[in-house]
């Protein structure tokens, strides 16, 4: 019999003026330490991104975004912080910053396969 886990996840947004407090969600990080998963989907919707400023350095973004993948799968290409331990890269990632690139709060929830949850997630949130 399969068992629920509990499973934390923030959504990733792109945040492209600070002051106005708009944002576009663009992916989602899950993490779920019983079942040690730590991972991250995104897509960068660059047509949507240019309505809210056409000044932005979307391939900047796109870094940023491809740092969180390689922090969640962690090792030397994502040093110092892919050799932390998966909760601790977690909180990294989802800590309050005002960047262009940031999470919202994070929310737990309870899952039977992270994999699928974080899809699901991701279709609600992002697309």
């Amino acid at each position: 019999m399969q068992t629920n886990s509990v499973f934390e996840y923030a959504v990733i947004r792109v945040v492209p003026r600070v002051e106005r407090e708009e944002f576009l969600n663009v992916g989602v990080v899950l993490y779920c330490r019983k079942l040690k998963f730590l991972k991250v989907s995104f897509e960068l919707d660059e047509a949507r991104l240019k309505i809210f400023s056409k000044d932005l350095d979307v391939s900047e973004i796109k870094e940023h975004l491809h740092a969180f993948q390689r922090i969640c799968e962690g090792g030397k290409t994502a040093e110092p912080i892919g050799l932390l331990p998966l909760a601790d890269r977690f909180r990294w990632l989802t800590a309050t910053r005002s960047t262009i690139v940031q999470t919202s709060k994070v929310h737990p929830g309870l899952c039977v396969h992270p994999e699928n949850t974080l899809i699901k997630l991701f279709n609600e949130q992002v697309l």
